[in-house]
């Protein structure tokens, strides 16, 4: 008899512990009227930095091979991860692109990287031959990329005597004409060209000034409709691609004035350094996450109100910096952060979204040394593939641990939503309200008539530090000994609810859903 009460104490403990991590109730509503923001069609982009090997933090040296001058051009896997995004835009640049010289015209001694003491970053100036642009373009065009070129801002300038750091004079554009046209000869396509890194505001190992920053950017923008007057051919000048800083930005939008720079770029690493031991507890904490959405809307804000002709980019982005955490950046866990970024920029009107980096150090796409997909670049494929460029309002009350973005389908009726799920305890349940105007209420339940197409992102055995991802409960591997394998969906009946398990990434596309903005 004892025995006997023993089991039924421990039964309705077990119910009362299932119950607690049963799965909770969710109404989204979705308001597919109006856009919100609109992002552009290759809103997802990858940098590729000029590293060496011997770029080290934290007692380690996560760079390898994968540097722009060090990089296994001819690597098949590199070459299809590339294609499967068809295209992919690339950006090319990082901290050592302001001690770049580029072999061609005049210039004739063309050193390595080397480090020195009192170098910016701890290393000399570097040089870039003209046969290793040839070897780079030639991998661009087989693969079709779209590419950022960061050139050179310190040019011609040097270290003020007075204001340790600050860097005075004119930028000297001879180094990077002759670069524009031996790649115009060459036929080299290059979508964009982003002037200078990290030098806005205060800096990180140098600055210039706003007023002198704006003034060079049109010196630039000169430069390109001289060599490239065709306008539908012109790359487009973005900058400053540093860290924000509200007065420093002002001035030099309101400097470069109208019809100059196409694009406004800054950075984010707002998890901190790549050696914090919190950074796996960052990454889930929705409200650490949501800290950053600030600086997105002044971003967005102050292009709006001084640089309207130009758009907001974050063009380049690790999370944490100093190469990213070691077991944690290149992990399943990584893409709570990462996925969240992208929804979030694409909602304050962020057109383009670079990630540091395709390959190299612990925050990569793909393994620094075999080449091989990290997680995040599969969630980074399906929103490239799924997530159209019109961003739709999409809301829910009930857990912010449940992160929601909606934008319409990319070239499929209806929508694509993707769900990120913080929380490790708790599942959900997801149904839709369709508020297709103002005088629709958000509670009218959206039911479909044709199957969803789902795809749930969860880590191999449950491990969220896993650098194995499957999809609908497969492990996503390379297809032979290169080939990208295929994202297939699984196909759910409409009348059941959206779930959504604890830690997993879902995507979902609803071809039937009546959005009039994606009509």
């Amino acid at each position: 008899m004892m025995m006997g009460f023993k089991g039924l104490i421990c039964f309705i403990i077990l119910l009362s512990c299932l119950s607690f991590s049963s799965a909770e109730n969710v109404k989204v509503s979705i308001r597919a009227a109006t856009t919100i923001a609109r992002t552009d069609a290759n809103f997802v982009c990858a940098t590729l930095d000029w590293w060496p090997t011997d770029k080290c933090d934290y007692n380690q040296c996560p760079w390898g091979k994968a540097g722009l001058f060090n990089l296994d051009l001819e690597n098949k896997i590199l070459a299809s991860a590339i294609k499967a995004f068809n295209p992919l835009r690339i950006r090319i640049g990082g901290s050592l692109q302001d001690q770049v010289v580029y072999k061609v015209g005049n210039v004739t001694k063309c050193p390595h990287f080397k480090k020195v003491k009192d170098g910016l970053f701890g290393f000399s100036e570097g040089c870039l031959p003209m046969e290793r642009w040839d070897a780079l373009n030639n991998l661009f065009n087989r693969t079709g990329a779209k590419i950022t070129f960061g050139l050179n801002a310190l040019s011609g300038r040097n270290e003020s005597k007075t204001n340790k750091g600050l860097w005075v004079g004119d930028w000297r554009v001879d180094n990077s004409r002759d670069l524009m046209k031996y790649s115009i000869k060459k036929g080299y396509k290059i979508d964009s060209y982003e002037f200078g890194n990290e030098l806005c505001g205060s800096g990180v190992s140098a600055r210039v000034e706003a007023k002198q920053y704006g003034k060079d950017t049109i010196a630039l923008k000169n430069l390109v409709r001289e060599l490239y007057p065709d306008p539908k051919t012109q790359p487009k000048i973005l900058g400053p691609g540093g860290f924000y800083d509200e007065e420093w930005f002002e001035t030099f939008l309101k400097v470069t004035g109208q019809d100059v720079l196409d694009g406004t770029t800054h950075h984010i690493y707002n998890l901190g350094p790549g050696d914090d031991p919190k950074l796996i507890t960052k990454i889930q904490d929705p409200f650490y996450l949501s800290q950053v959405a600030q600086t997105f809307k002044d971003v967005a804000k102050i292009v709006e109100k001084f640089a309207p002709w130009s758009e907001a980019w974050v063009s380049e982005s690790g999370g944490a910096y100093n190469s990213g955490g070691k077991d944690v950046s290149r992990t399943f866990a990584n893409g709570f952060w990462y996925l969240d970024q992208l929804g979030m920029t694409s909602n304050f009107n962020h057109k383009v979204y670079c990630r540091q980096a395709l390959i190299g150090g612990n925050y990569a796409l793909l393994n620094t040394t075999t080449f091989v997909p990290n997680p995040d670049y599969y969630g980074a494929l399906l929103w490239h593939r799924l997530m159209g460029s019109r961003v739709i309002s999409a809301t829910q009350d009930v857990s912010p641990h449940l992160r929601v973005y909606a934008h319409c389908a990319k070239q499929k009726p209806g929508i694509s939503l993707l769900f990120i799920n913080l929380s490790g305890e708790k599942s959900f349940e997801v149904t839709l309200s369709n508020a297709i105007d103002m005088q629709v209420k958000p509670n009218f339940e959206f039911k479909g008539s044709q199957n969803r197409e789902e795809y749930h992102l969860t880590p191999a055995d449950g491990n969220i530090q896993s650098d194995v991802m499957l999809l609908n409960g497969n492990p996503l591997k390379l297809k032979g000994e290169s080939d990208i394998p295929e994202l297939k969906p699984t196909r759910v009946d409409p009348k059941t609810p959206i779930s959504v398990a604890s830690h997993s990434i879902v995507y979902v596309t609803i071809k039937d859903f009546h959005a009039p903005v994606c009509a």
